[in-house]
């Protein structure tokens, strides 16, 4: 059940605000998965590096995310002397906004010519690049998020806002990559990039104009530090790790992370050498995906508002899961257009379900933050998105490990024009559908039983935070 709560109209704070994190988070939801949802394929099938050579850097890349990523969060979860005139937070999301972009365009263009050797060195020297930047970006603006809107009605709201523009601009990154990119040409990669970051780049402009920290704020940050002992990064993470329901909420993401980038890195796959179709073919389903997926979002708004953010969560997790383990019966053999029909009903189904689910994480996260700081007494919660996100690499371990053993047991071919083996698509189904779809419906049944920060107990939260002048 939802928490009851008694909000003036000054408390809350303006739906502007709540848009602007709504293009961090699209930032942030893009280079995560999207952004990094064709590399795979780019750098084995367009560049030729051998799967075994791109797997490995795929894991280095990870260990190193693994390592900075809580860090570095932990490092900058601190006042300095701009904090008092500029805040906490909002710094750090400036002044990495834009290197970030820089280096994800480098990940596209390595030396053209260059020996493998060359190319393995270049993609894990310039990712590593990538996300040092992008883990203080990430950190600071999901931990600003937890400040900025602290109570249930504020994150409910300023997800589902968030939700709602993911879903339109996303897919409209998607469907311009899906027009631009064509199977056999490395130049149509680097133009769709290249476009990408246009796009981000006017969407951090939209983020800065409500990243602003008040200066009530600010405060709660300098008297937070000053008033509590000074706790060590390991003391924050172990206090993290040892409440549960930090625990199962980062269980959950880690889950997600690594079946959404499983599925999204096999999206070309399936559509090349499954379903043997342009990627064109890809736009239908997406459009029509994406209508699902805005048009739901105030079902699953006023749902939470019933009955808690808990049973939306599991509810989803299970019911997409569900959907996209059927895609496992959708075979080119039926014929077009058959075939390519039931994989877009089955894709409007699914976007149905992973609306309300993607609503839910970053609450559900948020609130396991306040658990964590209610416990040590202050905020930690960039230190906190990094631990998260320490986890959320997880992902890019499990691509960098499963498709290249897969493509190597399977025997993929990987010159863009071939055709694929029945096994090598087998190996294909196997990432795209069953592992991601299987992970969905475990987890929301683990959620389902384990989850308790709910009702009573979480009201009981926020007078704790209340208390300890930490609540906004």
């Amino acid at each position: 059940m939802a928490v009851q709560e008694e909000l003036s109209e000054w408390e809350i704070a303006p739906t502007s605000k709540m848009l602007s994190y709504a293009f961090g988070y699209l930032i942030i939801n893009f280079l995560l998965m999207g952004g990094f949802s064709l590399l795979f394929y780019y750098y084995e099938v367009e560049i030729g590096l051998p799967v075994v050579m791109l797997g490995l850097a795929f894991v280095i890349f990870a260990i190193w995310n693994m390592i900075n990523d809580p860090l570095l969060g932990y490092l900058t979860d601190k006042p300095l002397r701009w904090t008092k005139k500029w805040g906490l937070r909002a710094p750090w999301v400036v002044i990495s906004a834009f290197p970030i972009l820089l280096f994800y365009f480098l990940i596209w263009v390595p030396p053209e010519g260059a020996s493998e050797m060359t190319i393995f060195i270049w993609f894990i020297v310039v990712t590593c690049l990538f996300d040092t930047f992008f883990s203080i970006y990430n950190d600071h603006v999901y931990g600003g998020f937890t400040n900025q809107f602290p109570s249930e009605y504020e994150r409910r709201r300023s997800f589902a806002i968030a939700t709602i523009l993911m879903g339109i601009l996303m897919t409209a990154m998607g469907i311009i990559g899906s027009a631009i990119i064509v199977y056999g040409d490395r130049g149509s990669f680097i133009r769709y990039a290249t476009i990408m970051i246009i796009l981000l780049a006017i969407y951090n402009v939209f983020l800065f104009l409500g990243i602003k920290e008040s200066d009530q704020m600010k405060e709660m940050f300098l008297r937070g530090f000053e008033q509590t002992e000074k706790i060590n990064f390991f003391g924050t993470m172990k206090t993290a790790l040892k409440t549960k329901n930090f625990r199962v909420s980062l269980a959950g993401y880690t889950c997600w992370s690594i079946a959404i980038t499983l599925s999204g890195v096999s999206g070309i796959y399936m559509y090349k050498d499954v379903w043997q179709l342009p990627l064109t073919y890809a736009i239908l389903p997406t459009l029509l995906g994406v209508s699902a997926f805005v048009l739901i979002v105030p079902f699953w708004s006023n749902y939470t508002r019933k009955h808690g953010f808990k049973k939306t969560y599991w509810i989803t997790f299970v019911c997409h899961g569900i959907c996209i383990l059927s895609v496992l019966f959708v075979f080119r053999e039926y014929g077009f257009p058959l075939f390519y029909i039931l994989l877009v009903i089955i894709t409007f189904i699914g976007a149905l379900f992973y609306s309300g689910e993607v609503t839910m994480l970053q609450p559900v996260a948020s609130d396991t933050y306040d658990l964590v700081a209610s416990k040590v007494g202050k905020r930690v919660d960039a230190t906190l998105v990094g631990v998260r996100t320490f986890f959320f690499r997880l992902a890019f371990v499990a691509v960098g490990v499963i498709i290249p053993v897969l493509h190597i047991l399977t025997g993929y071919n990987p010159d863009p024009h071939a055709i694929q083996t029945p096994l090598a698509q087998w190996g294909i189904r196997i990432h795209a559908i069953l592992i991601p779809g299987l992970i969905f419906v475990v987890m929301g049944l683990i959620f389902r039983k384990h989850y308790t920060l709910e009702g009573a107990e979480k009201e009981a939260l926020v007078k704790r935070l209340i208390e300890l002048g930490i609540y906004r």
